[in-house]
């Protein structure tokens, strides 16, 4: 499989490239060029085939002219020593829980991933890469996580002072781990404003062999492809209408891996979500993306220190345009729906809901028409410990979910008794002082 700009489809690049140097040079981002049908790749696949074992079969199928799948398939093990986790919750209605993870956040699925892709790739070619990222804590503990022992791999993280979370002693660079930690006297937009400087010097990401760790990395993004085959295979047995899945937008990344699992052929029939500014209803109460009558080339690069995947959402409906009327169904949700969706999650079943998983089960009761006229399936995605939202779920259901020792461990608060900076030159500096990898980076 290759990978394609948004922006230009003839800029393409293998795996390796497109995960190692993750931006492509127009300023769009890398889409993957789908023409396979992978159907056959999870044919045998059941209840007891384990996430780690589908996600190995999955890559291997997606980059086999690239990487044996004994490499994949060991990629995938590393990688996913936790899993998702599918409940039933009442008739035609599951979740599917992504939180039984290290710090208890969805993102580590795709962290994990692509850290382990990453280090696979030097150990078997050589060299090394830095991942460069703005971060107030979640991300930098996940990568802490995941970047331990690892000998091809740093991080340069760039947090506004006073919001390091997550790491250990160990992990820092001056102490012989993987992680330059940085703090800056100023904001969150300050951090990322440093991040987009340094990735705009070409010299620089060459120097440092730079990319990111967020979703602006293809590689960050793929694993959350492999969610949806996973949840179909503790489905298949009691489970035969149609399988929707409702989430949250976030930055449109699990929206997005949804859709090229279809594309894959793979068993997906549609997406409920609660409606954004990007992704909206029209009048006939159809899905539309208002920014997408905006050219690509016309638009500002894609922004390597907060992405959105709005781009890729509105490459894949531009290759086919049928799918934005027939995969996506928005629904308008306001705060008070949302909140109300949390208190029946709650009562009924049990669950607590942050606002994000509450806009989505809310979304799915605003979407009952076309849902109960074909007797369909819903499973709805919880994308984090709702514990990291605790005041809200408190706020709105009177109880507060308790928080495990993984979650308080990945949000403990570190002091780096190191100086703040202020000037992109500064972290620059750093990076030249603690970021060598041998010779090759002197």
């Amino acid at each position: 499989m290759k990978f394609v700009s948004t922006r230009n489809s003839k800029n393409s690049a293998d795996f390796e490239k497109a995960v190692l140097d993750c931006l492509p040079s127009d300023g769009g981002l890398y889409v993957p060029e789908i023409t396979a049908d992978l159907r056959r790749w999870i044919l045998y696949a059941d209840s007891n085939t384990s996430f780690a074992n589908i996600a190995g079969t999955l890559t291997s199928a997606c980059i086999n002219d690239e990487f044996s799948p004994i490499i994949c398939e060991t990629i995938a093990s590393k990688a996913f020593t936790f899993t998702p986790e599918v409940k039933k919750l009442d008739e035609r209605f599951y979740s599917l829980k992504l939180y039984n993870t290290p710090t208890g956040s969805h993102k580590d699925f795709g962290i994990s991933f692509l850290v382990n892709c990453v280090e696979t790739i030097h150990a078997l070619n050589g060299g090394f890469s830095t991942f460069l990222d703005a971060t107030v804590g979640e991300l930098g503990a996940s990568l802490a996580q995941f970047l331990r022992g690892k000998k091809h791999v740093k991080a340069v993280l760039v947090y506004p002072k006073g919001r390091v979370r997550g790491l250990e002693e160990g992990d820092f660079v001056w102490n012989g781990g993987n992680i330059l930690p940085v703090e800056v006297d100023g904001t969150e937009a300050d951090c990322h404003k440093i991040v987009r400087e340094i990735f705009d010097d070409r010299q620089l990401v060459e120097k440092f062999h730079l990319t990111v760790a967020n979703t602006a990395n293809i590689g960050r993004l793929m694993p959350q492809l492999f969610f949806y085959p996973y949840a179909f295979t503790r489905l298949k047995k009691e489970v035969y209408s149609d399988i929707y899945y409702a989430m949250p937008c976030g930055n449109y990344s699990n929206l997005v891996a949804g859709l090229y699992s279809w594309r894959l052929s793979l068993p997906v029939n549609g997406f409920i979500c609660p409606t954004t500014a990007s992704l909206a209803l029209d009048p006939a109460g159809l899905c539309s993306v208002p920014d997408d009558m905006v050219p690509f080339e016309k638009r500002s690069r894609s922004d390597p220190a907060s992405p959105s995947n709005l781009e890729r959402l509105e490459d894949i409906f531009s290759r086919n345009s049928l799918m934005l009327k027939n995969f996506v169904y928005p629904a308008d949700v306001s705060d008070f729906e949302a909140d109300e969706a949390c208190r029946e999650l709650f009562m009924k079943y049990s669950i607590f809901a942050d606002k994000n998983t509450s806009g989505a089960y809310a979304a799915i009761k605003k979407r009952r028409d076309f849902l109960e006229e074909d007797d369909s399936t819903v499973v709805l995605i919880e994308r984090d410990d709702p514990s990291l939202s605790a005041e809200y779920v408190r706020h709105t259901t009177g109880i507060a979910p308790q928080m495990g020792k993984n979650v308080e461990k990945a949000l403990s608060e570190v002091k780096l008794n190191q100086k703040t900076v202020k000037e992109t030159t500064e972290i620059v500096d750093l990076m030249k002082q603690f970021c060598c990898f041998d010779s090759e980076n002197n």
